[in-house]
C-alpha cells in the first residue's frame, strides 16, 4: 500500500457559473481501521480560496500550518490577498523544494480569480501542476470520483445545482472505497461568500 493511501481521503473540486465547490470526506484511518470521523481535509486560505489536502494526515496538518504562515507573510509584504493562481505556484514551489523527502500530500485548489471566474488546480506530491476547467479530484478513490464527475458534471451550474452534483458524486464514490467516507463536507465559494454544508454518509 502506498503511503498516500495510509490514512484514506477523497477530495473533489468542481466549477459552476461564477462559483466553485470543493468537497471532502471526513474519515481518518490507519489503513482499514477507522480512527476518527471528523478529520478536516479542506482549509480556507482566504474569502475566495480553499485548498483540500489528500494524503498522509500528519503532512496534511503540517502543510496547512506552513501555507497559513506563507500566506500571512505575502499579505504583510504585498498588502493584498493572494489569488488562486499565485497560491498554486506557491504550493507547487513548496512541494518541489522538498522533492527528495516530499510531503505525502496531493493538493486540490479551488477559488475565484480577480474576475470572479472559477479556478481549479491540482498537483502531485512534488508539485507538478494540472489545471482544469471542469473538475479535479484526489484521494484513494480518485478512479470512482473521476467516473462520477464525468457522469454528473455539466457546465455553468448555479450554486444549488453545483452543491447537489458534487455531493452526489462524493457520496457515490466513497461508498465503493473502504479507505474513505463516513460523511463529508461541501464548501461552495461564491462572490458573496462561502456556503458550507455537512453530508451524512454510510457509517460502514
Amino acid at each position: 500500500m502506498s503511503i498516500l493511501e495510509y490514512n484514506g481521503a477523497a477530495i473533489i473540486a468542481m466549477s459552476g457559473k461564477n462559483c466553485v465547490a470543493i468537497a471532502s470526506d471526513n474519515r481518518l484511518g490507519i489503513q482499514y481501521q477507522t480512527v476518527a470521523m471528523d478529520f478536516q481535509k479542506i482549509f480556507q486560505m482566504n474569502d475566495k480560496l480553499m485548498v483540500g489536502l489528500a494524503g498522509l494526515a500528519s503532512d496534511v496538518q503540517t502543510l496547512d500550518q506552513l501555507l497559513r504562515f506563507r500566506m500571512n507573510l505575502y499579505e504583510l509584504r504585498e498588502e493584498r490577498e493572494m489569488t488562486p493562481k499565485v497560491f498554486t505556484n506557491l504550493m507547487s514551489t513548496m512541494l518541489y523544494e522538498k522533492r527528495f523527502g516530499p510531503y505525502f500530500c496531493e493538493p486540490v485548489i479551488a477559488g475565484l480569480d480577480e474576475q470572479g471566474k472559477p479556478f481549479l488546480s491540482t498537483m502531485d506530491l512534488i508539485g507538478a501542476q494540472a489545471a482544469a476547467k471542469d473538475f479535479v479530484v484526489a484521494g484513494t478513490c480518485d478512479g470512482n470520483l473521476y467516473g462520477m464527475c464525468e457522469t454528473l458534471y455539466k457546465p455553468d451550474m448555479e450554486e444549488e445545482e453545483l452543491f447537489e452534483t458534487i455531493a452526489q458524486a462524493l457520496l457515490a464514490s466513497v461508498d465503493r472505497d473502504a479507505l474513505s467516507g463516513w460523511g463529508g463536507v461541501v464548501h461552495v465559494i461564491t462572490e458573496k461568500g462561502i456556503i458550507s454544508r455537512e453530508l451524512k454518509g454510510r457509517q460502514d
